[in-house]
């Protein structure tokens, strides 16, 4: 069997529908698109939400709540992550971005208690929660803060 011979299943590929083409392709005369009205015209773009100058809904509806701009988001990591790396490594923000435990480079690391660590780590990060400190320092290790 060679590329040029392959072809797709019988019923998985549909035809395109011809509009405009005469009464006998059952799609002539207005083309599907009725008589009339804004929608059957050309060049006929009506976003999503529009209700024909009428209030739209998100208009409507009352707004809520508060979004601080000045929220900070935190990469979050857990004790359990850790038990990865070998026994006194230290653990920066480069080390743990080629780990893949952070996704988003613009976001500071905040490390949570969750799970166990059974080795001593050193570990240079921004933020880092009592449970956690307490864990790691338990088992031997240390925990910097940065910026």
């Amino acid at each position: 069997m060679k590329l040029n011979e392959l072809s797709p299943l019988e019923g998985t590929k549909k035809r395109k529908k011809r509009v405009g083409r005469g009464p006998g392709s059952g799609h002539g005369k207005t083309s599907c698109r009725g008589h009339k009205g804004q929608k059957s015209r050309s060049g006929s773009k009506i976003r999503p939400g529009f209700e024909g100058g009428q209030m739209p809904l998100h208009r409507r509806l009352p707004k809520r709540g508060f979004t601080n701009i000045f929220k900070e988001a935190y990469n979050l990591i857990n004790l359990k992550d850790l038990n990865r790396f070998s026994p006194d490594s230290l653990l920066d923000i480069d080390e743990l971005r080629r780990a893949g435990l952070i996704k988003h480079n613009k976001n500071k690391v905040k490390l949570l208690g969750a799970g166990e660590i059974s080795h001593p780590l050193k570990i240079k990060i921004h933020k880092v929660s009592k449970k956690a400190r307490e864990k790691v320092e338990a088992a031997g290790g240390s925990v910097d803060l940065i910026g």
